[in-house]
């Protein structure tokens, strides 16, 4: 067998003695660790009350009813957990598109422009990334109870419009994605700066636009504290408060653990996942490129 010959059959042989065993074990562990919840969470959303304690947690039951456990989860009470996942829905596209859209004209801003206090206000968002969301609600709750807009949609919407992250990760995406030269042939054609951005920059900028829509809508979704202390009306509740309401109804029920009440809870909890494992599914190739875009300069 010539050199040549040899160098290439190690060549093709290489990607194979990358294999690592170690690894490989490592990352299915890893799988394992995130999908065994969701696994957990369908078993128990079919079956009744007293399966959930008396059967084994990660397998089904002699009778599986799970369509009859989503029946009455979503007819239960007049159909208000149809009410509270439309009102999630709302809370969430309608902040997920506004905290993209604000994000994606700041970060644009910051990376294109240069003006007085630039460099002193991204380092001010900087900061704003280290600083919980928890430790705000009160102080964003006594300001909105000021202008009269808690108990409203908007007590819900106007926070989650303000993302420093998402701003953080459009300036990055934006200085490598939308380069110079496109911008200045643009404005020497006379071109105006807001049609520029409309017309050149946002369709640039698209996939980091669709990575904070995902980082915000997941926020919004998921999030249980904000809407617990701006929301008093049961109408207007998300499915994170609606979900812990009838939780303390299973839990302070008169037979207690063993309520009713608790298969709904399950059975909801399940229903609440489709929808994001659904956006992400949809929308993963734009998140991705998103990520490796802004985190690789061109």
């Amino acid at each position: 067998m010539t050199s040549g010959a040899a160098m290439g059959l190690r060549r093709r042989r290489s990607p194979t003695r990358r294999r690592s065993t170690p690894l490989t074990i490592v990352m299915l562990a890893v799988l394992a660790y995130f999908l065994l919840p969701l696994f957990w969470l369908f078993v128990a959303s079919t079956k009744n009350t007293q399966d959930l304690f008396n059967s084994f947690g990660l397998w089904f039951s002699h009778a599986p009813r799970l369509l009859a456990n989503i029946r009455q989860t979503l007819t239960y009470d007049d159909g208000v957990f149809l009410h509270w996942l439309l009102n999630t829905v709302l809370y969430s596209v309608g902040s997920a598109l506004g905290a993209a859209l604000l994000s994606t004209a700041a970060g644009y801003g910051f990376a294109k422009f240069r003006f007085r206090g630039n460099g002193a206000a991204f380092n001010l968002v900087l900061g704003a990334i280290m600083i919980p969301t928890t430790a705000l609600a009160i102080p964003t709750y006594l300001l909105f109870a000021k202008v009269g807009l808690v108990n409203t949609p908007w007590a819900i919407v106007l926070p989650s419009l303000v993302s420093p992250f998402g701003l953080y990760l459009m300036r990055i995406y934006a200085a490598d994605a939308v380069p110079d030269s496109i911008l200045e042939a643009a404005r020497i054609d006379g071109a105006g700066e807001f049609r520029i951005f409309l017309r050149i920059a946002l369709r640039m900028l698209a996939p980091g636009l669709v990575t904070v829509v995902l980082f915000t809508l997941v926020a919004t979704w998921n999030n249980y504290f904000l809407p617990l202390i701006m929301l008093n009306d049961p109408k207007l509740y998300p499915i994170t408060v609606g979900l812990a309401r009838w939780a303390d109804q299973a839990q302070n029920g008169g037979s207690g653990a063993s309520s009713d009440m608790l298969p709904l809870v399950v059975t909801g909890s399940l229903i609440s996942v489709i929808p994001l494992v659904v956006a992400f599914l949809m929308l993963q190739r734009y998140w991705q490129s998103g990520l490796s875009t802004g985190a690789v300069k061109q």
